[in-house]
């Protein structure tokens, strides 16, 4: 009988049972409609706002390779560009060089020539010159032996050799 008595201790009764039962089931859709639901949407929302946040990292992650993207190429085309502004601007300098070479290279030749004209011209004067002295002499030589009225040959001559080195001497 201790045994039976102690079987009723773990053995509910019916009405226990159904009250806790009852009790259970209402505890249970008292929380589905008031807990259960606003937990659920909360999670539902938070999982919605994490998937948003990750699409807004991914689309940020994807903007920022392709602003990455665009100053590469923007740095590329500065490269470029900067190249050859530095091969125009070498080009440049050669050209001028190379004009300013030709240019004195001209007026070398230019001088060259003036200053060939210019001797030329002195050494055609010079010799004028000379012709117009040494005309000047013989004619003045052939006054002065027409006005001595030399007799002799000999004395002419000497006559002569003198007045050719006093031509010599001035």
């Amino acid at each position: 009988m201790i045994l039976l008595d102690a079987l009723d201790l773990v053995r509910p009764a019916l009405g226990l049972l159904f009250w806790t039962t009852l009790i259970f089931l209402l505890l249970w859709v008292l929380l589905g409609k008031f807990a259960f639901r606003p937990i659920a949407n909360a999670l539902r929302d938070r999982e919605k706002g994490i998937d948003d946040a990750l699409r807004s990292a991914e689309d940020a992650r994807k903007e920022i390779a392709n602003l990455k993207a665009d100053n590469d190429k923007i740095l590329a085309e500065a490269r470029e560009e900067r190249a050859r502004i530095i091969k125009e601007s070498e080009q440049m300098g050669q050209k001028i060089i190379e004009e300013a070479k030709e240019k004195a290279k001209e007026e070398a030749r230019k001088v060259r020539e003036n200053a060939t004209a210019d001797i030329s011209n002195q050494k055609l004067a010079a010799i004028m010159q000379v012709k117009n002295m040494i005309g000047g002499s013989t004619v003045e030589l052939a006054e002065k032996v027409l006005r001595r009225e030399l007799s002799d040959a000999k004395s002419q001559e000497a006559f002569v050799e003198q007045e050719m080195q006093r031509i010599k001497l001035t």
